[in-house]
């Protein structure tokens, strides 16, 4: 360990000019060093899936070299292993090699929500899901930081899609900007810790992030306690001054002398105060101390043992979409191994995170000791059908036993900066699987890619296994799992709809003239297709194993709980099949009624177990009111109303085993102004209000036995049939108070009364 420096005693002997120097970097990588003071420069680098550390001219798209080293799964694929041990696993790797290459902070993870499986950068972020993304973020960040290296989530906040991303606006609501693009920000910064966090390009509701005060100060330091400090993405200030005013302390990469000059005026000038500079400085120097300190001088990283592990980590990570039976493979099988990316793999994306890799691992180099023969097919780097290659390929398919098609989506369909116009795949691959079920039918498709694509020919192969974007060692790990000697366990982290045009955003994505406006609201991806209970091609949660599982004996702590209590959820998983593997167990909540808009059901926590065969355990979650609250914008917070809860477990949002249902009591009320409009359904949000209008319709003989009805009532459901009962009570709570009045239910005075006293505190 380095011995740091007194912060306060630097700050305060820092002149105006390092103050200014200290809120931009040095250079494309590096914090700037006041060396009379005894600071350092501290370098950062691109990430999070690797290290990308430059050491010749840096930049941010991945153009220039990098040295060489590991690439691990995308982000996209870890999510899908469902497992935050995992994510911490990659967080330490990751932290080592920083440690050992002198690299103090590392650009990620990347959590912004997957609002359309259009967005080129998808491949760098987690889940549609905030809570899923939330977890693993906060494991990922926990891991690389248990190394002494700065995490640096990223970018904050509404950053969705690559079109018009350095100066598009991000119109959403606050409810939906409050429950599905910021919960993960928020779970990084209260649970994960992170020591930094990047402001993205975009604009959010007009104001540009890096100027946005309300994000970056309101929400980010005051409501969620965030004591780290905040950097800019590389190129994203458009006002500096405005950007210290609002929160943002670091612009990267090095500043231009006009700005520096800009902050110094600013202060003569008074135009901003030296306290707001002086707090800038003092996060800066925060983050070069921690990593001073932390700083391991004789750090080694052992390469080879981390190839090993991107091995492993892309085995957990792959998801088995179908299969008929066909897998696993028999080692003795006569296989044609088809297409270019068999020989050529696709493990990474492209742009900032793109990560240098002496020598990927195709699975025709791991295809020794068995009897694979290869065909091209296509193109990997193109679209276009090419008749010879597709003649080879099914010449070689009519002479085996069973065929693996190695297809998914080129370099140029994802990439940092432009966003994808279409779900197909390559038409190229598209042809050559139909014409290869032609003649062959067992049939496995193996797909590389960051995120969801479309099959017109799914009911035409046997089996489908997504690889997604798995790391350097995704093609040893595919084999491994094609023939048995690894079991898939991989739940998909995004809804693959049946068509762009079911996506929720479509008629908003990616915008006009740089306006895109989230009109779908919280309804993104499964929120969406189960409250439509829409048709889709994968669910979320979804993936399959070579063995299968039981569920059974639901749990549940409490029938009724208050919005001040817990309770534990609990059920028993058994290993039904005759091969060991591992299932993601996922625990979802929904109100049954509500008074607002909600989601059918939420994820709100999950757990990956193994199992051998026969084997049984029992799954405990703990679960508070607050899993069950939604952001009420009336009062600017979460809130939690009364009613019954559905509670779920199951293997996917699709494929619910168990189901039980607990009664919520909440004590929280919703400020509201009583007036002789308010209907009677309105009054039952207000404990007083409920009353009233129990005893009213209990007077009324509504809601009663037909024994206990009124004479009236009987006779009004004589006149109107069986359904008036349910038609009165519609008419009843629609009613305005002033109702009351109207149809001489209480007179005036005593509405007025009423009134008076519902508005009383």
């Amino acid at each position: 360990m380095t011995k740091g420096f007194d912060i306060e005693k630097v700050l305060m002997q820092m002149t105006l000019e390092e103050k200014a120097q200290m809120c931009s970097g040095r250079d494309f990588w590096k914090t700037q060093d006041v060396e009379r003071l005894g600071v350092p420069s501290v370098m950062m680098c691109d990430g999070p899936n690797g290290l990308r550390k430059q050491l010749g001219e840096g930049d941010h798209l991945g153009i220039n070299e990098s040295i060489d080293t590991v690439c691990y799964p995308t982000a996209s694929a870890m999510a899908a292993s469902f497992d935050k041990e995992l994510l911490r696993s990659l967080g330490e790797e990751l932290g080592q090699e920083c440690q050992a290459e002198n690299v103090g902070m590392l650009l990620g993870p990347g959590i912004n929500i997957k609002r359309s499986p259009l967005c080129g950068r998808n491949f760098e972020y987690f889940s549609e899901d905030p809570y899923l993304a939330g977890e693993l973020a906060s494991a990922y960040i926990e891991g690389l930081q248990s190394k002494g290296i700065a995490a640096c989530v990223k970018h904050f906040a509404a950053n969705n899609q690559e079109t018009r991303r350095l100066s598009g606006s991000s119109q959403v609501d606050e409810r939906t900007l409050h429950e599905i693009y910021l919960p993960a920000f928020e779970k990084a910064v209260k649970q994960g810790k992170t020591r930094a966090l990047m402001c993205a390009y975009n604009a959010v509701n007009g104001i540009f992030c890096a100027e946005n005060k309300k994000l970056m100060t309101d929400i980010l330091r005051n409501q969620w306690g965030y004591d780290g400090f905040v950097v800019t993405d590389w190129g994203a200030v458009k006002d500096r001054v405005k950007g210290l005013k609002a929160g943002v302390d670091l612009e990267m990469p090095g500043s231009t002398s006009g700005k520096t000059a800009g902050i110094i005026a600013a202060v003569k000038s008074g135009e901003l105060e030296m306290d707001i500079l002086d707090t800038a400085v003092r996060n800066v120097l925060k983050f070069v101390n921690e990593t001073l300190e932390k700083r391991e001088e004789k750090a080694e990283f052992n390469r080879e043992a981390a190839h090993q592990k991107s091995e492993v980590f892309a085995k957990e990570c792959a998801v088995l979409l179908k299969n008929n039976g066909i897998l696993p493979l028999k080692k003795e099988q006569k296989v044609a191994f088809i297409g270019g990316f068999a020989e050529k793999v696709r493990y990474q994306g492209s742009g900032s995170s793109h990560i240098h890799v002496e020598h990927p691992i195709s699975a025709m180099e791991c295809a020794d000791g068995l009897s694979v023969v290869y065909a091209k097919g296509y193109d990997e780097n193109s679209a276009e059908v090419d008749e010879a290659l597709i003649e080879e390929a099914v010449a070689a398919a009519k002479e085996t036993e069973a065929v693996v098609v190695f297809a998914g989506l080129p370099d140029a369909f994802e990439a940092e900066g432009c966003d994808r116009e279409t779900l197909e795949l390559p038409e190229n691959q598209n042809v050559l699987i139909r014409e290869l079920a032609k003649v062959q039918k067992n049939l496995t498709v193996v797909l590389h890619g960051g995120s969801a694509v479309t099959f017109p020919w799914k009911d035409d192969v046997n089996a489908i296994l997504c690889m997604h974007l798995g790391g350097d060692r995704a093609g040893k790990a595919a084999v491994d799992l094609l023939y048995g000697e690894s079991v898939p366990s991989g739940k998909l982290a995004e809804t693959w709809p049946l068509k762009i045009e079911d996506n929720p955003s479509y008629l908003n994505f990616p915008g006009e003239e740089g306006i895109v406006e989230y009109r779908e609201g919280i309804y993104i991806g499964y929120r969406y297709y189960d409250k439509k209970a829409m048709e889709v091609l994968f669910p979320f949660g979804h993936g399959l194993s070579y063995t299968t599982f039981s569920y059974e004996n639901l749990k549940i702590s409490k029938s009724c709980m208050s919005d001040q209590e817990s309770m534990t959820v609990s059920c028993k998983v058994k290993n039904t099949g005759e091969r060991a593997g591992k299932e993601v167990v996922q625990l979802y909540v929904g109100m049954k009624k509500s008074t607002v808009r909600r989601a059918v059901r939420e994820l709100k926590a999950f757990e990956k177990i193994a199992l051998r065969p026969g084997e049984e355990k029992e799954v405990t979650f703990t679960l508070d009111a607050g899993a069950l609250a939604y952001y009420e914008t009336k009062i600017h917070d979460w809130f939690v109303e009364s009613g019954e809860a559905e509670i779920s477990v199951g293997s996917s949002s699709r494929d619910i085993r168990l189901t039980a249902v607990v009664e919520i009591h909440s004590e929280m009320e919703l400020p509201m102004t009583v007036t002789r409009m308010t209907t009677m359904g309105e009054l039952e949000k207000l404990k007083k209000g409920r009353e009233f209008v129990r005893s009213f319709m209990q007077k009324m003989g509504m809601g009663q036995e037909n024994n206990e009805k009124s004479e009236a009532n009987r006779r009004t459901d004589d006149a109107m049939g069986e359904g008036s009962e349910k038609a009165r009570m519609h008419m009843m709570l629609a009613m305005p108070l002033s109702g009351l009045i109207t149809y001489g239910a209480m007179p005036e005075e005593a509405v007025d009364d009423l009134i008076r006293s519902l508005n009383e505190e």
